[in-house]
Order: C-alpha cells, then structure tokens, then sequence
C-alpha cells in the first residue's frame, strides 16, 4: 500500500502531517490527518482517534480544534480521518452524493452501507475500524496496545458506537456533542434508512444506547455537552446516554456546560482536557 504524503508541518513540538491512500475498504482515495509529537528514536506513542462530525473533512478539527499544544505535551499521537468516500473513485467514476448536507458526502456515519447506490463506497465503518488502524500501525510510531477513541456530534456518535462494539481495544473513549441514538432522532432516521434501509433491527449496531441496552459495555467514558447546543433536543438527546448508563451501572462522567453551544469553539474549549483524562488512562 502506498501513502502519499501530501503535507507535513512543524507544530508546537511535534509534526501536523496530511496523508492520502487508495482505500479498498471505499474504493476510493482517503485523505486523513495525524499528528505525531517528538519522541526519542523507536519509541512508540499511545494513539487517539479522532472521528469528525457532518459536513466535515479529515481537516476541520484539524484546524479548529486546538489540540496540537496538548498532544504534544502529553506525548499522544492523534489521528482523524474523513468522514465519507469522495469522488472520483479509484475507476474514475463519481461517489454517490446527496444535495443535503445530513446525507451522503461529508455524513457517512461510520456505517458500512447496505443500500443502493451507497453500498458500493460508503464503508466508514469497515475503514476507521479495520484499514486506517492497520495503516497508522505500519507507517507511524504508534503503540496500538494504547489506543483511545474521540470524536464530535456524527464524530461522537461514531466514536461511542466503533468503541462499543469492540470491547477491550480502546483503553478511553470520550465524545463531543455525541449524536446518541440515530434510532431516535432526524439525522438518524434519514441516514440510517439511507444506508441500511428500514428495519430498524439492522441499526441496533449503530445506536450507543442500543447497543448498552443489549449488553455492551466501557470501562468508563467522558462525554461533554454544551447546554446551549441548538440540536440538543431535537437531534443529540443527551438524557437517553443518561438513562442508559444508569440502567447498565455504567461508569461514566456526563457534563452539561453551560452557555456552550455546538460549535467548534466549543470542541477547541475542552479537548485539552479531554487529551489529557486520555492520556492518564492510556499511559497507566
């Protein structure tokens, strides 16, 4: 597999690179960021995950997120992918997009789509769990025994549901804003339906308080909220997380924080906290 290196910049002390490869997992070429702190030759560093949210590129947090200081004071590599395939793929033809900004390109979900014409590509899923770890493991220091997982609204839904569904990989998970069950709001029901079609059962996998409520389980998990997000209500529904780590005796810390709203002022706010509860975990 080859990896194009498609910019690499000094940043606090550490290198912000951008990577590009031709992905089997979507058929098309990926594009995803990783930030690697200074470290003595052949040391490996513990790795976080950062997922992204709707609308978004491996880019955004990227530039907005304000975490490089923190990473590289605490020796923690970071790395966040795209969040869809994009087009052209690898045969030159066009990846399916929708005109909405909830669906398609740009709101892949971290599902492994099932439906036409999204099946061909949209296999986020397949590659933020399997191909891009796979990939960092061979081409950067990381010390895949020492992984944590993050992310922002989709992001943190992803985040939530890839760590759940894989029990003992992720020493930490933590997440932004997190959409917490697509079963139960509008971004949910439109991609969902989307990607796997109408029986609900075949979400399950892809809701976090579905998946606590059939049993699975994290030894512990941050989750930070902002109280003035406008999609509180109607899209995030913080109180079913609630509800469902208290019903599971779940170890899990969730803040409302006032006066914040969804935004990435809000994310660049608390990620050096959140690297940092990672980082004490990762390195225990």
């Amino acid at each position: 597999m080859t990896l194009e290196t498609v910019s690499e910049t000094r940043c606090f002390t550490g290198t912000q690179g951008v990577y590009r490869h031709d992905s089997s997992s979507t058929g098309t070429p990926m594009t995803f960021a990783v930030y690697v702190p200074d470290h003595a030759e052949g040391e490996k560093l513990p790795v976080l995950w950062w997922l992204s949210g709707l609308t978004c590129t491996h880019e955004n947090a990227m530039t907005k997120c304000a975490y490089h200081k923190a990473c590289a004071d605490l020796g923690v590599i970071l790395v966040g992918p795209d969040t869809s395939p994009r087009g052209p793929d690898l045969n030159g033809d066009d990846v399916p997009d929708d005109e909405a900004y909830d669906f398609g390109q740009g709101a892949g979900f971290y599902v492994n789509a099932t439906q036409d014409p999204w099946a061909k590509h949209f296999h986020m899923r397949d590659y933020v769990e399997q191909e891009l770890p796979a990939i960092v493991a061979e081409h950067f220091p990381v010390d895949m025994d020492r992984q944590g997982i993050s992310g922002h609204s989709m992001g943190g839904h992803g985040a939530l549901t890839v760590s759940l569904r894989n029990p003992g990989r992720f020493r930490s998970t933590s997440a932004f804003a997190p959409i917490v069950s697509p079963l139960n709001c509008p971004w949910g029901e439109k991609a969902l339906t989307g990607y796997l079609g109408a029986d609900k059962a075949a979400w399950r996998e892809y809701d976090a308080c579905a998946l606590i409520e059939d049993g699975a389980r994290l030894s512990d998990l941050l989750v930070d909220q902002g109280a003035a997000d406008n999609f509180l209500e109607e899209q995030l529904k913080t109180h079913l997380l609630e509800k469902a780590v208290a019903e599971a005796g779940m170890n899990a810390t969730i803040r409302m924080q006032d006066g914040y709203d969804h935004s990435y002022f809000f994310v660049s706010t608390f990620i050096a906290d959140h690297i940092a509860w990672h980082a004490e975990r990762l390195k225990a």
